[in-house]
C-alpha cells in the first residue's frame, strides 16, 4: 500500500527502512523522502515505522529465547 503518494513510498519500503536502521520519521524523510511533500502521510508513516520496529523487537527477543533453549 502506498503511504506517501508525493514520494511514491510503500509500507513495504518503510519496513525495509526500519530493518536497515530507520527509527524516526526524520530518518524516513532522509532515506525515502517521506513527509517532504504535503506531509499528510506523516501519521501513517510513523505508525508503519513503529509497527515495524516493534515487530523487530519481538522477533529479536524470540530469537534470543530460542538460542537460550539450546
Amino acid at each position: 500500500m502506498y503511504v506517501c503518494i508525493c514520494s511514491a513510498v510503500t509500507d513495504r519500503q518503510i519496513r525495509e527502512a526500519a530493518q536497515a536502521g530507520a527509527r524516526t520519521l526524520k530518518d524516513l524523510g532522509r532515506d525515502l523522502g517521506v513527509g517532504r511533500g504535503c506531509g499528510l502521510c506523516a501519521p501513517c508513516a510513523r505508525s508503519c515505522l513503529e509497527a515495524a520496529t516493534e515487530f523487530q523487537g519481538c522477533q529479536a527477543q524470540s530469537d534470543h529465547l530460542a538460542q537460550l533453549a539450546y
